[in-house]
C-alpha cells in the first residue's frame, strides 16, 4: 500500500494546532515558576529563565532564516513558471492563471511552514520538558 502524503495546509494546520495546545502550558509554568521564585531566583530558575531567552532568540533567527530562504525558493519557481506561462495564450485565459494562483498558494504554505517549524520544534519539546519538571 502506498504512503499516504500529507497536504502542506494539513500539516500546517496541525503544527497550528499543536502550537496553540503547548505555548499556554509553557507560559503558566514559567510564569509560577516567575512569581513561585519572587526577587530571588535559584540557580536552577536563572538557568531555566536564560534558556527561555536564548531558546526565544534562535528558534525566531532561524524561522525567520528558513522564511527568507523558502522565500528565494519560491520567488525562483515561481518566475520560471510565470516565463513558462506568459507567452503560453488560451482561449479564455484561465488555465495558466489556474496554475500559477495554485503553484503561489503552494509556495505561501511552503513559507508559512519553514517559519512555524523551529518555533513549534522549541515550543513542543519545551512542554513536554516542563510537564515533568516540579516547580519547586
Amino acid at each position: 500500500m502506498p504512503a499516504r502524503r500529507r497536504r502542506p495546509s494539513a500539516s500546517l494546520s496541525a503544527k497550528t494546532a499543536e502550537l496553540a495546545l503547548a505555548v499556554p502550558q509553557v507560559v503558566a509554568h514559567r510564569v509560577l515558576r516567575m512569581a513561585q521564585a519572587g526577587p530571588h531566583l535559584s540557580a536552577r530558575d536563572r538557568k531555566e529563565f536564560a534558556r527561555m531567552i536564548a531558546e526565544k532568540n534562535s528558534a525566531f533567527g532561524e524561522s525567520w532564516n528558513a522564511m527568507a530562504l523558502q522565500t528565494l525558493q519560491s520567488q525562483r519557481a515561481f518566475a520560471a513558471a510565470l516565463g513558462l506561462t506568459a507567452p503560453v495564450r488560451s482561449t479564455r485565459g484561465r488555465p495558466a492563471a489556474n496554475t500559477l494562483a495554485t503553484q503561489f498558494q503552494a509556495a505561501t504554505l511552503a513559507v508559512l511552514g519553514k517559519g512555524l517549524a523551529p518555533v513549534h520544534r522549541r515550543a513542543v519539546a519545551n512542554a513536554k520538558r516542563l510537564a515533568r519538571t516540579r516547580l519547586r
